[in-house]
Protein backbone atom coordinates (compact mmCIF):
# COMPACT_ATOMS: atom_id res chain seq x y z
CA UNK A 1 0.00 0.00 0.00
CA UNK A 2 1.18 3.80 -1.15
CA UNK A 3 1.97 5.59 2.00
CA UNK A 4 0.05 8.49 2.84
CA UNK A 5 1.26 11.90 1.49
CA UNK A 6 1.13 15.24 3.00
CA UNK A 7 2.16 18.74 1.79
CA UNK A 8 3.88 20.34 4.78
CA UNK A 9 3.10 23.44 5.99
CA UNK A 10 6.61 24.49 7.29
CA UNK A 11 10.27 22.94 5.83
CA UNK A 12 13.72 23.98 7.46
CA UNK A 13 16.79 22.18 5.91
CA UNK A 14 15.83 18.24 6.54
CA UNK A 15 12.85 19.39 8.85
CA UNK A 16 9.20 19.78 8.02
CA UNK A 17 5.82 20.13 10.55
CA UNK A 18 1.86 20.06 9.57
CA UNK A 19 0.04 22.19 11.56
CA UNK A 20 -3.42 23.04 12.50
CA UNK A 21 -6.31 21.10 11.28
CA UNK A 22 -4.09 18.73 8.95
CA UNK A 23 -1.73 17.84 12.03
CA UNK A 24 -5.07 17.27 14.33
CA UNK A 25 -6.27 14.94 11.85
CA UNK A 26 -3.26 13.17 11.82
CA UNK A 27 -2.49 12.37 14.85
CA UNK A 28 -6.12 12.38 16.27
CA UNK A 29 -7.95 10.80 13.20
CA UNK A 30 -5.54 8.70 11.87
CA UNK A 31 -3.40 7.80 15.04
CA UNK A 32 0.13 8.93 13.34
CA UNK A 33 2.84 7.63 16.05
CA UNK A 34 6.30 8.60 16.12
CA UNK A 35 8.75 6.50 14.05
CA UNK A 36 5.71 6.19 11.46
CA UNK A 37 6.46 7.36 7.92
CA UNK A 38 4.51 9.28 5.25
CA UNK A 39 5.60 11.13 1.99
CA UNK A 40 5.70 14.98 2.61
CA UNK A 41 5.26 17.42 -0.10
CA UNK A 42 7.09 20.85 -0.09
CA UNK A 43 6.29 24.20 -2.06
CA UNK A 44 9.58 24.63 -3.26
CA UNK A 45 11.25 21.32 -2.92
CA UNK A 46 10.61 17.54 -3.97
CA UNK A 47 8.68 14.92 -2.38
CA UNK A 48 10.46 13.13 0.04
CA UNK A 49 10.14 10.87 2.31
CA UNK A 50 9.08 11.91 6.47
CA UNK A 51 9.63 10.09 9.89
CA UNK A 52 7.48 11.26 12.56
CA UNK A 53 9.93 12.72 15.03
CA UNK A 54 7.51 14.44 17.07
CA UNK A 55 3.29 14.76 17.69
CA UNK A 56 1.25 17.34 19.15
CA UNK A 57 -2.40 17.84 18.40
CA UNK A 58 -1.80 20.43 15.95
CA UNK A 59 1.78 20.26 15.28
CA UNK A 60 3.59 16.97 14.05
CA UNK A 61 7.36 17.36 13.17
CA UNK A 62 9.03 14.83 10.88
CA UNK A 63 12.51 13.62 9.68
CA UNK A 64 12.81 14.19 5.97
CA UNK A 65 14.69 11.72 4.02
CA UNK A 66 15.26 10.63 0.48
CA UNK A 67 13.52 12.10 -2.49
CA UNK A 68 10.15 10.28 -4.41
CA UNK A 69 10.57 10.90 -8.41
CA UNK A 70 7.72 11.49 -10.17
CA UNK A 71 6.73 11.53 -13.58
CA UNK A 72 6.84 14.87 -15.06
CA UNK A 73 3.16 16.14 -16.37
CA UNK A 74 1.38 18.98 -18.34
CA UNK A 75 1.19 22.35 -16.72
CA UNK A 76 -2.08 23.21 -17.56
CA UNK A 77 -4.27 26.58 -16.35
CA UNK A 78 -7.92 26.16 -16.05
CA UNK A 79 -9.50 29.85 -16.45
CA UNK A 80 -13.08 28.57 -14.91
CA UNK A 81 -15.78 31.13 -14.82
CA UNK A 82 -17.68 31.53 -11.42
CA UNK A 83 -20.71 29.58 -10.89
CA UNK A 84 -22.62 28.21 -8.23
CA UNK A 85 -20.50 28.18 -4.74
CA UNK A 86 -21.22 24.21 -4.48
CA UNK A 87 -20.54 22.67 -7.99
CA UNK A 88 -17.60 24.89 -8.28
CA UNK A 89 -16.20 23.54 -5.31
CA UNK A 90 -16.99 20.14 -6.65
CA UNK A 91 -15.38 21.13 -9.65
CA UNK A 92 -11.95 22.16 -8.08
CA UNK A 93 -11.78 19.51 -6.11
CA UNK A 94 -11.86 16.96 -8.82
CA UNK A 95 -9.76 18.64 -11.66
CA UNK A 96 -7.21 19.43 -8.39
CA UNK A 97 -7.13 15.41 -8.09
CA UNK A 98 -6.66 15.04 -12.02
CA UNK A 99 -3.52 17.54 -12.15
CA UNK A 100 -4.43 20.91 -13.04
CA UNK A 101 -1.61 23.19 -12.04
CA UNK A 102 -3.70 26.57 -11.79
CA UNK A 103 -6.97 27.79 -11.43
CA UNK A 104 -8.54 31.37 -12.21
CA UNK A 105 -11.64 32.32 -11.21
CA UNK A 106 -13.19 34.62 -13.80
CA UNK A 107 -16.07 37.39 -14.04
CA UNK A 108 -17.36 36.83 -17.01
CA UNK A 109 -20.74 38.63 -18.20
CA UNK A 110 -23.20 35.93 -17.27
CA UNK A 111 -21.66 35.47 -14.27
CA UNK A 112 -24.34 36.15 -11.55
CA UNK A 113 -23.09 39.64 -9.70
CA UNK A 114 -23.97 38.04 -6.16
CA UNK A 115 -21.78 35.20 -7.20
CA UNK A 116 -19.06 37.76 -8.52
CA UNK A 117 -19.05 39.81 -5.54
CA UNK A 118 -18.51 36.88 -3.36
CA UNK A 119 -15.92 35.27 -5.00
CA UNK A 120 -12.94 36.94 -3.68
CA UNK A 121 -14.48 35.75 -0.19
CA UNK A 122 -14.45 32.17 -1.04
CA UNK A 123 -10.69 31.74 -2.28
CA UNK A 124 -9.33 30.71 1.31
CA UNK A 125 -11.72 28.19 1.11
CA UNK A 126 -11.34 26.76 -2.41
CA UNK A 127 -7.64 27.20 -1.04
CA UNK A 128 -8.16 24.50 0.93
CA UNK A 129 -10.27 22.23 -1.01
CA UNK A 130 -7.19 22.16 -3.13
CA UNK A 131 -4.57 21.50 -0.74
CA UNK A 132 -6.99 18.89 0.98
CA UNK A 133 -7.40 16.59 -2.69
CA UNK A 134 -3.77 17.21 -3.59
CA UNK A 135 -3.40 15.15 -0.31
CA UNK A 136 -5.70 12.52 -0.87
CA UNK A 137 -4.51 12.18 -4.61
CA UNK A 138 -0.72 12.23 -3.80
CA UNK A 139 -0.25 15.39 -5.81
CA UNK A 140 3.90 16.90 -5.52
CA UNK A 141 2.21 20.10 -4.90
CA UNK A 142 -0.96 22.09 -4.85
CA UNK A 143 -2.30 24.06 -7.55
CA UNK A 144 -2.29 27.68 -7.05
CA UNK A 145 -5.67 29.05 -6.63
CA UNK A 146 -6.11 32.81 -7.94
CA UNK A 147 -8.07 35.43 -6.80
CA UNK A 148 -10.86 36.34 -9.57
CA UNK A 149 -10.04 37.92 -12.48
CA UNK A 150 -11.60 39.93 -14.54
CA UNK A 151 -12.09 38.48 -18.51
CA UNK A 152 -9.72 40.95 -19.84
CA UNK A 153 -7.00 39.44 -17.78
CA UNK A 154 -7.89 36.19 -18.17
CA UNK A 155 -7.50 36.59 -21.86
CA UNK A 156 -3.20 37.51 -21.15
CA UNK A 157 -2.63 34.13 -19.27
CA UNK A 158 0.18 32.64 -20.95
CA UNK A 159 0.64 29.33 -22.59
CA UNK A 160 2.04 27.07 -25.56
CA UNK A 161 -1.84 26.64 -26.08
CA UNK A 162 -4.49 28.14 -25.51
CA UNK A 163 -8.62 27.07 -26.20
CA UNK A 164 -11.26 28.48 -25.61
CA UNK A 165 -14.35 25.63 -25.20
CA UNK A 166 -17.57 26.93 -26.85
CA UNK A 167 -20.65 25.21 -27.13
CA UNK A 168 -21.38 27.46 -29.77
CA UNK A 169 -18.36 26.17 -32.01
CA UNK A 170 -19.21 24.03 -34.95
CA UNK A 171 -16.22 23.41 -37.11
CA UNK A 172 -13.26 22.38 -34.63
CA UNK A 173 -13.42 19.76 -32.03
CA UNK A 174 -11.41 19.89 -28.82
CA UNK A 175 -9.92 16.78 -29.15
CA UNK A 176 -8.57 17.53 -32.56
CA UNK A 177 -6.86 20.68 -31.49
CA UNK A 178 -4.92 18.76 -28.57
CA UNK A 179 -3.81 15.84 -31.59
CA UNK A 180 -0.16 15.96 -32.01
CA UNK A 181 0.61 18.67 -30.27
CA UNK A 182 3.67 18.91 -28.61
CA UNK A 183 2.65 21.98 -26.11
CA UNK A 184 3.63 21.42 -22.29
CA UNK A 185 1.77 24.89 -21.12
CA UNK A 186 -2.41 25.02 -21.73
CA UNK A 187 -4.85 27.48 -20.86
CA UNK A 188 -8.53 25.98 -21.11
CA UNK A 189 -11.12 28.71 -20.66
CA UNK A 190 -14.43 27.77 -19.03
CA UNK A 191 -17.48 29.98 -20.22
CA UNK A 192 -20.51 30.48 -17.07
CA UNK A 193 -23.70 29.01 -16.98
CA UNK A 194 -25.32 30.20 -19.85
CA UNK A 195 -22.14 29.81 -22.04
CA UNK A 196 -20.13 32.58 -23.57
CA UNK A 197 -21.30 35.79 -25.18
CA UNK A 198 -20.56 36.28 -28.73
CA UNK A 199 -18.40 39.96 -27.86
CA UNK A 200 -16.46 37.31 -25.36
CA UNK A 201 -15.90 34.84 -28.06
CA UNK A 202 -14.62 37.53 -30.34
CA UNK A 203 -12.51 38.91 -27.33
CA UNK A 204 -10.66 35.64 -27.50
CA UNK A 205 -10.22 34.87 -30.90
CA UNK A 206 -8.70 38.61 -31.64
CA UNK A 207 -6.40 37.48 -28.52
CA UNK A 208 -5.17 34.20 -30.31
CA UNK A 209 -7.08 31.94 -28.36
CA UNK A 210 -8.59 28.67 -30.52
CA UNK A 211 -12.35 28.24 -30.20
CA UNK A 212 -13.08 24.47 -29.55
CA UNK A 213 -16.12 22.25 -28.92
CA UNK A 214 -16.76 19.51 -26.43
CA UNK A 215 -19.35 17.69 -28.31
CA UNK A 216 -22.88 18.38 -29.59
CA UNK A 217 -24.38 18.11 -25.65
CA UNK A 218 -24.36 20.63 -23.63
CA UNK A 219 -22.50 20.28 -20.10
CA UNK A 220 -22.66 21.44 -17.39
CA UNK A 221 -19.70 23.64 -16.48
CA UNK A 222 -18.10 21.76 -14.24
CA UNK A 223 -18.64 18.54 -16.50
CA UNK A 224 -17.13 20.63 -19.46
CA UNK A 225 -13.95 21.20 -17.15
CA UNK A 226 -13.58 17.80 -15.69
CA UNK A 227 -13.53 16.30 -19.38
CA UNK A 228 -11.31 18.84 -20.68
CA UNK A 229 -8.80 18.37 -18.30
CA UNK A 230 -9.02 14.56 -18.60
CA UNK A 231 -8.84 14.51 -22.60
CA UNK A 232 -5.56 17.18 -22.09
CA UNK A 233 -3.89 15.41 -19.83
CA UNK A 234 -4.26 11.89 -21.69
CA UNK A 235 -3.49 13.57 -25.04
CA UNK A 236 -0.11 15.25 -23.53
CA UNK A 237 0.54 12.41 -21.17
Amino acid sequence: MSRRRWIADEVSGNRAVLTGDHAEHLSRVLRARVGQEFEIATVAGPVRSGRVTRIDHRRVEFELGDEITAAATPDVTLALSIFKFDRMEWAIEKCTELGATRIVPVIASRTESHLAAAAPKRVERWQRIARQASEQSRRSSTPQIDQPAKLTAALALHGSIRIVLAESEQQTMFRDVLHGISAREVVLAFGPEGGWTEPELELFRGADWIPASLGNTILRVETAAIAALAVTLSELA
